[in-house]
């Protein structure tokens, strides 16, 4: 099965800055791709060996931004036809949507994110944005499963008209093998399953550059645990969003993050063993 990376850098209505993050993802990709074709002597990459290849959508005129959502839809539709393992590195969390569109309802999406995106306070804009799609969304969305959240507000009435399962960041620092067991059996039990890491699921001390940063979040050995629960043959692709590298220090966000991408595509392309 080959891999696509998807370069999709919208990041409009929230967290602009994040387009250029997408863009460095895109780059992590096409420098695995040139130095596993360098590399003459045997290595675990070997097994990425022409089975990656990189598209990247441009927002840089008025028809590409107005058709934004459609477009992303349609390249996350010839990906998954073709059966490829898709990679979807988008700019704010609202440039995920279109692989959600896509997925459909009979799909498990397991979303790591500190934010609920469901938000309709006073203070949230009434028109669809990076903090409420999930509630404006036009159509079905997957089964949603949020991992990490910190929110401190949303009644767990509201949480439920939106999400299967929740499990936010104060129970899996308790415990995170009750969370662990719960997604394995959800995602056993799931048609297709879509990993989506919103970057600042993980704690700030570990990957700071994101837009709204909150304290208490993942530890990336918990993040790793959790993963490995949900993984299986049925996940078709793993979107990342809202990485702002200009919020970076010493690259310690990139650095996490280009070294997750690797490990999730021998993940996927390693036959027999866990990386």
């Amino acid at each position: 099965m080959p891999s696509t990376a998807v370069v999709f850098p919208f990041d409009l209505f929230g967290s602009a800055g994040a387009g250029a993050g997408a863009r460095l993802l895109g780059d992590v990709v096409r420098e695995i791709i040139d130095d596993t074709a360098q590399e003459t002597r045997p290595s675990r990459a070997d097994a990425l060996r022409g089975k990656l290849r990189v598209k990247e959508a441009a927002f840089e005129t008025l028809e590409q931004v107005r058709d934004w959502r459609k477009r992303g839809r349609s390249l996350a539709r010839q990906v998954l036809k073709a059966g490829d393992f898709l990679l979807w590195f988008g700019g704010n969390h609202l440039s995920v949507l279109p692989v959600l569109d896509e997925l459909g309802p009979d799909a498990l999406v397991i979303q790591f994110d500190a934010h609920l995106d469901v938000y309709r306070f006073h203070d949230t804009t009434p028109e669809l944005s990076h903090g409420n799609f999930l509630r404006l969304a036009g159509g079905p969305l997957p089964k949603l499963v949020n991992v990490g959240h910190r929110d401190l507000f949303l009644t767990p009435m509201e949480i439920a008209e939106t999400f299967a399962a929740t499990f936010p960041a104060p129970a899996l620092a308790i415990n995170p093998d009750r969370a662990a067991k719960a997604l394995r059996e959800m995602a056993s039990a799931a048609g297709r399953v879509w990993i989506d890491l919103d970057c600042d699921a993980l704690d700030p001390a570990y990957l700071p550059a994101v837009p709204e940063p909150l304290p208490f979040g993942l530890s990336p050995p918990v993040f790793l645990k959790l993963l490995d629960a949900a993984w299986s043959d049925k996940v078709a692709g793993f979107s990342v969003s809202e990485f702002e590298p200009g919020r970076d220090v010493r690259d310690t966000s990139l650095n996490l993050l280009g070294w997750l991408v690797e490990y999730v595509l021998l993940k996927k392309h390693e036959a027999g063993t866990t990386p």
